[in-house]
Parts: C-alpha cells; sequence; structure tokens
C-alpha cells in the first residue's frame, strides 16, 4: 500500500474506543446475537458456514435506522428487540424440523446473494401487507387447479420462512404448468414482484398473492433439463443474426446474454410521465444491445443482477427513434406481450479473507465470548463473496473496518469516523465532494459522487459519522482511491453529531465533563451544560443554503451564492443564527459556536421572532436564558486547511461547535 494513500496515526486505540459509547454498545449487541446464533447452532445441528450472526455494518445500519425513526430516544430494549426481530426476518432460515422436503437440495446450494427488497412469506403474514415493489425469491412447492375452476394456482415457500403462501398464476404462464412437459413443477425456483395481496376475508380463507406477469424463472446450467432446454433453445441465435426483414415478415428469436448493466430509472414523454429502464446485454460473441423496459415493467428490472445470464424468448425487436430524425439504425429489445424471461442468477465464489489485526485489538471480550473459545480460534480468517472481477464484498464483514485497513478492490466497505476536510472538486462535470475521514488508525478521503448536488444535509468538519457503500481501488499511480455513489443499492451517509436520538438514549452516549474536551480526541462529547453567557454581539443573522446548511455570501451581481456547493442558491436560501456563546459546567467554561435548528434550540426563538423584538428586548431577552440547562453534542472544528473547501471562516475564536442541543426538561431515555 502506498505511505501516500493513508496518514498513520498512533492512539491509543482502546482508551478512544472505551469513550465512545455508541460503540460500545454495537459490540454489545452484536455479542448478543452471536450469542443467540451459537445457542440455535447447538439446537439445530446447522452446518456453521450456512448460519452467520450479522455484519458488524448490519447492525449499525439498523441501529441508525430506529434511532431516526424514534428521535425522541430509545432504549437499550427497544434497539436489541428491533435487530433480533430484523435478523430473524430477514436473515435466517426457516425452522429446520419445518423446512419443506422439496427445498433441502436447494438449500444447498442456494449461494446467491440476496436480491434488494427481498421479503419473506413470514413477513407477509405478519405484516398482512406487500409492497408493489416488493421481491419474493420463492420455492414452488406445489401446482394445483383451483377447485371447480381452470384457474391454476402456485403454492410457493421460501428458505427463511416456516409458511407458504398461494399465488394465482397469470395466464401467460399456463403453458409452463402443463403435468408431463411444463417447467413450473414442483421445486422451481422463481422470482416474482409487482404482487398484489389479497388479505384473508373474516373468518374464512387465507391471504393471497393476485397474479403477476412480473415472474422469471430460475435455471440451473448443471441440471441436465435446464441445459438442454438453453441449449436447444437460446443457442442458435445471436444479437448480429437479428434481420430486421425477418422480424417484419414474423421472425421471433430467442437470445442467451449476460447482464452487463443495469441503469438509472428515466423519466420520457411529452409530460414526464413515462418510465424507461435501460439494460445493457452481451452475448457470447461479445456483442452488446440494449434491453428495454417501459412504464410498468420496469419493476422487472429489480429482478436482475449484474453478471447474471438472460434467457429472452421471442422479445420484441424495434429501432431506438432518434427525437429529431425520427429514424435510427440501432436495434433494441423490448419486454412484448409474447416475451418469457429465464434468469441463471450470478453466483458470486467466496474468498477467505485474513481478518485485519485491528480486529484481533479491537473486537472486544464479549464477542470472543459469544463466539466460544473453539470459535475464537478460527476467526483470524472469514469467508466473503467476491466478484469476477476479484473484488471482495465487504457488506458482509462481521468486524468494523478502519481507515488502516483499506486496501485494493474491496467493495461494500463501512467506516466510522470524524469528518476532518470536505471540499467541492470542480474539475470534473460530476458532482464530487472529497471528504477526509479519521479514526483512531488514519485518514482517508472518499470521493462522493451525487446524483445532481449535494443531498445529505448539513456536515461540518469534526461530525461523527457512518458512512457504508464504499468502494476502493487502485489507481494507476498506486495510490489508494475511495469512491462512494450515492445511486448505488445499500449506501448510506449519517451525521452522528446532528442525530437527536443520541442525545435522548442514555444507551448511546457517555456523559463527559467540559474538561475532557480535547482536540487530540476525534470524537462527538456529549455533555451536560448550562449557558453561562451570551453577549448580544455575538448573535448574528446570517442566511444559509438549505440542502447543506453553509453560509451563503451575495455576488456583486445581488444573486446569493454557496461557496461550498459552487451554485447561485436564491430559491433555497433561509435566514438562520450565527451564535457565539459560552457553555459551562461544575467543572470548567468554554467558548462554542453553533447555527442552523441548533442555535434556535439554545436561543429558544426562531432568527425573525428574534429581530422581530426591539434592540433593548433582544438583549434583555438573552440574559433570561444564562443558566438554563441543555444536553449538548459537542466537537473540535478548529482544522487545518488552505481554504479549498468553500467553508466561511467566521469562527476563528470558537474551537468548538454545539452540533446538537437538546433542552434539559426532557427527560432521557435509559
Amino acid at each position: 500500500m502506498d505511505s501516500s494513500s493513508h496518514q498513520i496515526f498512533i492512539h491509543d486505540e482502546d482508551t478512544v474506543e472505551s469513550e465512545d459509547a455508541f460503540i460500545g454498545f454495537i459490540d454489545y449487541a452484536r455479542s448478543m446475537i452471536w450469542s443467540e446464533e451459537k445457542h440455535d447452532l447447538n439446537g439445530e445441528g446447522e452446518e456453521e458456514d450456512n448460519r452467520r450472526g450479522p455484519s458488524w455494518s448490519w447492525i449499525v445500519y439498523r441501529i441508525l435506522k430506529t434511532c431516526t425513526a424514534y428521535s425522541s430516544g430509545v432504549t437499550s430494549a427497544i434497539l436489541l428487540s428491533d435487530l433480533f426481530q430484523a435478523w430473524n426476518e430477514q436473515h435466517r432460515p426457516g425452522t429446520s424440523k419445518r423446512r419443506l422436503e422439496c427445498m433441502s437440495h436447494l438449500k444447498k446450494k442456494h449461494r446467491r446473494t440476496r436480491l434488494p427488497n427481498t421479503v419473506t412469506i413470514d413477513s407477509i403474514y405478519e405484516k398482512n401487507f406487500l409492497s408493489i415493489n416488493s421481491i419474493l425469491e420463492a420455492v414452488v412447492v406445489n401446482v394445483f387447479i383451483l377447485p371447480g375452476t381452470n384457474i391454476y394456482m402456485l403454492n410457493l415457500g421460501d428458505f427463511w420462512s416456516c409458511s407458504t403462501i398461494d399465488l394465482y398464476l397469470h395466464r401467460r404462464y399456463y403453458d409452463f404448468v402443463d403435468p408431463d412437459h411444463g417447467i413450473l413443477k414442483k421445486g422451481r425456483e422463481i422470482f416474482l414482484t409487482g404482487c398484489c395481496l389479497r388479505t384473508a376475508m373474516e373468518g374464512s380463507g387465507h391471504p393471497r398473492l393476485l397474479p403477476t406477469e412480473y415472474l422469471l424463472i430460475l435455471l440451473d446450467e448443471d441440471e441436465d433439463e435446464d441445459a438442454m432446454l438453453l441449449g436447444a433453445q437460446f443457442c442458435s441465435d445471436s444479437f448480429s443474426s437479428i434481420s430486421l426483414d425477418a422480424v417484419k415478415m414474423g421472425a421471433s428469436y430467442s437470445f442467451y446474454a449476460r447482464i452487463e448493466s443495469i441503469g438509472l430509472l428515466e423519466i420520457h414523454g411529452k409530460f414526464g410521465c413515462l418510465q424507461r429502464k435501460q439494460i445493457i446485454l452481451i452475448d457470447n460473441d461479445g456483442v452488446k444491445l440494449k434491453f428495454l423496459l417501459w412504464g410498468e415493467q420496469v419493476v422487472l428490472a429489480n429482478l436482475f443482477s449484474v453478471g447474471s445470464m438472460l434467457a429472452l424468448d421471442r422479445p420484441f425487436i424495434s429501432n431506438i427513434i432518434d427525437s429529431e430524425t425520427e429514424i435510427s439504425e440501432e436495434i433494441c429489445l423490448e419486454y412484448g406481450s409474447a416475451t418469457q424471461l429465464y434468469l441463471v442468477p450470478f453466483i458470486q465464489h467466496e474468498e477467505q479473507v485474513l481478518v485485519a489485526s485491528t480486529q484481533n485489538r479491537c473486537q472486544g471480550s464479549r464477542m470472543l465470548n459469544a463466539l466460544g473459545e473453539s470459535q475464537g480460534l478460527k476467526v483470524s480468517q472469514v469467508k466473503l463473496l467476491c466478484d469476477s472481477q476479484g473484488s471482495i464484498d465487504f457488506s458482509n464483514y462481521p468486524f468494523r473496518s478502519f481507515v488502516v485497513d483499506l486496501h485494493d478492490k474491496m467493495t461494500g466497505v463501512s467506516l466510522y469516523g470524524v469528518v476532518t476536510n470536505i471540499f467541492h472538486e470542480t474539475n470534473t462535470e460530476e458532482t464530487v465532494f472529497s471528504v477526509t475521514i479519521e479514526d483512531t488508525t488514519g485518514a482517508v478521503v472518499a470521493k462522493l459522487h451525487f446524483r445532481q448536488s449535494w443531498s445529505l444535509g448539513r456536515l461540518n468538519l469534526g461530525h461523527t459519522i457512518y458512512i457504508s457503500g464504499l468502494t476502493c481501488f487502485m489507481t494507476k499511480q498506486k495510490l489508494l482511491e475511495v469512491s462512494w455513489f450515492e445511486k448505488d443499492v445499500g449506501v448510506s451517509l449519517v451525521n452522528l453529531s446532528c442525530l437527536p436520538a443520541l442525545l435522548n438514549s442514555s444507551c448511546l452516549h457517555k456523559l463527559s465533563l467540559l474538561s475532557d474536551l480535547s482536540s487530540q480526541t476525534n470524537m462527538t462529547h456529549i455533555c451536560s451544560v448550562r449557558l453561562d453567557q451570551i453577549e448580544y454581539h455575538h448573535v448574528n443573522s446570517r442566511f444559509s443554503h438549505a440542502p447543506c446548511g453553509q453560509f451563503v455570501n451575495e455576488n456583486s451581481d445581488g444573486f446569493m451564492a454557496c461557496s461550498f456547493c459552487h451554485c447561485t442558491c436564491d430559491d433555497e436560501v433561509i435566514r438562520t443564527f450565527h451564535l457565539k456563546l459560552t457553555v459551562a459546567d461544575e467543572s470548567t467554561r468554554v467558548f462554542a459556536w453553533c447555527t442552523g435548528q441548533t442555535a434556535a434550540e439554545l436561543l429558544q426563538i426562531s432568527p425573525d421572532e428574534f429581530y422581530g423584538l426591539p434592540v433593548d428586548e433582544q438583549a434583555m431577552y438573552l440574559y433570561t436564558l444564562e443558566n438554563e440547562r441543555f444536553t449538548v453534542a459537542i466537537v473540535y472544528c478548529k482544522r487545518q486547511s488552505d481554504g479549498s473547501d468553500g467553508f466561511n471562516r467566521v469562527n476563528d475564536s470558537a474551537m468548538w461547535e454545539i452540533a446538537r442541543a437538546q433542552k434539559c426538561e426532557l427527560n432521557f431515555v435509559t
């Protein structure tokens, strides 16, 4: 690893981490779930490779999701209950005793990555609800005709549920349920989406799934029957063999191609009401072709994954029409009324990954106790999924990743650290911000790629963040580049320093004295303080850019400009406070600054209301606030900078920022 990729620091990691109650609770929650997993393994006799505890990043994501939903605070019981329920619902197989016989042999081969938005049959019954965008990865348990009708039904199960559910089969698939030659039969795996739930009538019946035409039949090239189908039906045609003249004469084609990319949702039509998704396919000859989905069909793309093989029987073949000339020679495929789709899912291989030395120091005794002595000896390496390019997916890495652990060909990486610099890159047509993230092992620059503009709210120097979905690769200059793309599935960035629930949940923070604050400790401190002094000349009104929360300046042409986002922003400007004040506790006093909602919370008045008062009443009002008590999140914001980050340097006299504040009348949730 190139020495210029990371800046390495020497800190007492155990001391720093022990002060962070949020990290402590994550380790505690992991140990509880892993202990339960170990107990279940002993009870059911499952192979340990098939039963893994949750990853570190999964637990952090679930905790932060709950904290966002309950800003007034959470308890350890609420968090643990949510974690156990989510883990049982999304990641555990059904009870072995009730596992269906037709799935037992499939379970051993089931190594593919679960699709986003996948729901379980058990969760459908529990919630009595199914979203139109939800995905079912199901296995056909039985095919039958509804008594007294000619309506075909599929009884479906999945790998994670104890229950099964019936589906009214869409008539476009009736040819596939022929008792002698049909491919939709017991033991066949399918993907389906676009389903609606018919809930049970009161006093009788069971919930059932209404027909959906968005169904993919899964094939296995290692099975003789599927291999024969692919060879007989899909290997004679290629993209280069398409003849538009033959198509006009009624000729049909069947193709077998790999999914190379899945485009973003596009909006077309005169009134912007027509949706489209573009999938790039590449056949065995290396020829690429576009497969377009229109309107309601776009939900089909949720069933696809890059690298999977798609078998298209009788796709609609058309020309891509140019909006100006209305003629084009480019051929594309579409999902027509006679089209049938089969999928051979991409199976990611697993690779043994050595556990970084940082994990041996930081995983904690609780985790080792949960794994058990015999498991503790195996913690030196773990199995992670690896794609065809050799990149390893760390989204299921059981431990926390540190900056010093980053290396080439890593995806799905999560980091927890402090922001020490941010600036907007101007040498690119894309919207890219470079954010320096620092933890106890070092600092790294992550390039954040946004769809259009900054969309993460206010983020300042010294703030503690959790970021997931990072990708690491080595450039031609042998430098490590870390990237994050807003459009990718499963990415997130949460600013913990501005999270209200962090202040209101005693299980997630440890109160610090103001005398404990140190510029050498990179973390968000939670302190109980009183307002010691607010000078009238330290209360100012400023305008800020709503999406990023940074102050704006007025240009010579009269327009407001945000130097952070590098844009004019007259339509997105809000009035806010810029406040400097002294806070105190029993140990010392600290001079700090704040802005936005935090300043309004401390002053308990909006800028418009405050400046609507006469000047003498404004001064009197500030005097009445002295000795009011607050719980605050305070961060060290004094950083070295060359001025390229776009922050307005108006706080040079205050090294500390109050990122969030909560009046103390509200009791902590314990």
